[in-house]
């Protein structure tokens, strides 16, 4: 015998909790990826980064580099060598992640006042690794050069305070505005919270409504509406717990102003369950929903323009990122999680979420009158 469906919000509700595949990826998975991606990224950016020194010339200036290197909290200098086959072959073997080779007469080139170069080898396949590596090198070689300058203009009568003016004539001062630590954490984390939060619940919600079909005719299309609210509250929990409690614990900045938060989490929670529902019905099978959808994070990933810039996205792929609600939602809430906007700065994003709510909502209701139809 058929299983009475459950109707109202609540009985809707009870009947997603009592689900362990809908509870298992609509909430527990959420705040297990709360905690699993976020920890890597502790740190921000990797320090102590094993290399090697490559000495070729054997000469004060060398040995001061080598110093520079190892007292640079980017780099761990693992060793000094004057063969470059042994500082390739340990980093074939992964003890080391680059090394910078010393060209012969070196000391003598720079007090010629000639261009030295100091290649630097690193290991591209890591390459927050490899940018650590460049840039501890970069630091120590230029450094040491700055020294070796200054010395050069005091020995022509400058005093210490013209030789820096003289040197560096124009201060720059950096200061990230929207990821003041400049971790890889910070940059990455905010944007694929609201990822994980869509697909988590948009798999749920397709697989549930695919179990339905699987035993149960759809019923009147005026009960879904409550059933649609219902998988939205638990994206909407799943939100809260990444927005509000898991950026706070993470220190990854939370909403200046909630409300734009609130809104927009509520039309993607809204997109994603109409979505869920649209292809539950459609495929009317419970695996087949997370057969088809498990591969689609990463391409949503790159679309939403926030690690590749939408604008150098092909025509093509710009159209597929718009009908996609992450875009929007991605756009959106890292302006209002990171960037303290309000209702202003994110009515674009509002109003382009809207409209695609409102398109998942329309098929979903197709779906479900083709699916109610079929079944008579």
């Amino acid at each position: 015998m058929t299983r009475m469906a459950p109707r109202g919000f609540f009985a809707t509700l009870a009947a997603l909790l009592r689900d362990p595949g809908v509870l298992l990826l609509a909430l527990v998975a959420p705040v297990l990826y709360s905690f699993f991606y976020p920890w890597p990224y502790l740190q921000q950016a990797p320090t102590r980064v094993p290399v090697a020194l490559v000495d070729a010339d054997h000469s004060s200036l060398s040995r001061q580099i080598a110093r520079y290197a190892d007292a640079s909290p980017k780099l761990a200098l693992s060793f000094v060598t004057g063969d470059e086959h042994e500082a390739r072959a340990a980093m074939q073997r992964g003890e080391i992640e680059g090394y910078a080779l010393l060209p012969p007469a070196l000391r003598r080139d720079v007090l010629r006042g000639e261009a030295v170069v100091v290649p630097v080898v690193g290991n591209g396949a890591y390459f927050l690794l490899n940018k650590v590596v460049l840039a501890g090198f970069a630091e120590a070689v230029g450094t040491v050069s700055a020294g070796v300058e200054l010395r050069k203009l005091r020995a022509r009568g400058a005093s210490g305070l013209q030789a820096a003016a003289s040197r560096a004539p124009i201060q720059i001062q950096l200061a990230a505005l929207y990821n003041p630590s400049e971790g890889y954490g910070s940059y990455v984390v905010p944007a694929v919270a609201v990822l994980i939060v869509h697909q988590t619940l948009l798999i749920a919600i397709a697989l549930w409504v695919g179990s339905w079909f699987e035993g149960r005719p759809a019923g009147p299309l005026r009960d879904w509406w409550p059933r649609l609210a219902a998988a939205a509250t638990l994206g909407l929990a799943s939100g809260a717990w990444f927005f509000q409690a898991a950026f706070r614990l993470f220190d990854y900045g939370s909403a200046a102003h909630p409300l734009p938060q609130v809104a927009l989490l509520a039309l993607l929670a809204w997109a994603a369950a109409a979505l869920g529902t649209a292809l539950g019905a459609h495929f009317a099978d419970r695996e087949r929903a997370m057969q088809v959808l498990l591969f689609s994070s990463i391409p949503m990933v790159f679309l939403s323009g926030f690690s590749w810039p939408a604008e150098a996205l092909a025509l093509p792929l710009r159209l597929l990122a718009a009908l996609l609600p992450t875009t929007p939602a991605i756009q959106g809430l890292l302006r209002v999680n990171q960037m303290d906007a309000g209702w202003a700065d994110v009515q674009p994003q509002l109003a382009h979420l809207a409209v695609l709510a409102a398109l998942a909502t329309a098929w979903a209701f197709g779906a479900l009158a083709r699916r109610r139809a079929g079944a008579r």
